[in-house]
């Protein structure tokens, strides 16, 4: 899971271990942002009181930020996708052999999970293709 980390992720990792003393390898960009993946037994450090963890960082590095619970296998996909690009919501996910598929409902969700120049698209691939070995796409 996760491809290569470069210095920058390597950095933002570790400042998220001194912040919230939760160690994690799992660290990507979504929509400008950072999304951190944790164990589900270590989210609520992560998050610190009254999300004060993710305050502090999201202040400090200037970026949104986000921390999810990391899948522990393709039975977590659907959930894992709803975290990352939530607060949109999709109508239904199909989960085949080689490829997860989203039906995104209107013209509006699907354009908010595609991005400006399919920016969006392209980073939810590499995640997906990262995370669960499928190739990903919008419908």
């Amino acid at each position: 899971m996760g491809g290569t980390i470069d210095m920058q992720m390597m950095r933002y990792l570790n400042l998220f271990n001194k912040i919230t003393g939760v160690l994690t390898r799992f660290c990507f960009k979504y929509n400008d942002g950072l999304v951190f993946c944790v164990p589900r037994r270590d989210l609520p450090r992560a998050l610190g009181r009254d999300v004060s963890n993710v305050k502090r960082l999201s202040q400090m590095l200037r970026k949104r930020i986000k921390i999810v619970v990391a899948p522990t296998g393709i039975e977590d996909a659907q959930k894992f996708i709803e975290s990352i690009v939530n607060p949109v919501q999709f109508k239904e996910m199909h989960v085949t052999d080689d490829e997860i598929t989203i039906n995104a409902g209107g013209m509006q969700v699907k354009a908010a999970l595609l991005g400006r120049n399919k920016v969006r698209l392209a980073e939810m691939q590499e995640i997906v293709k990262d995370y669960f070995q499928r190739e990903f796409r919008v419908l």
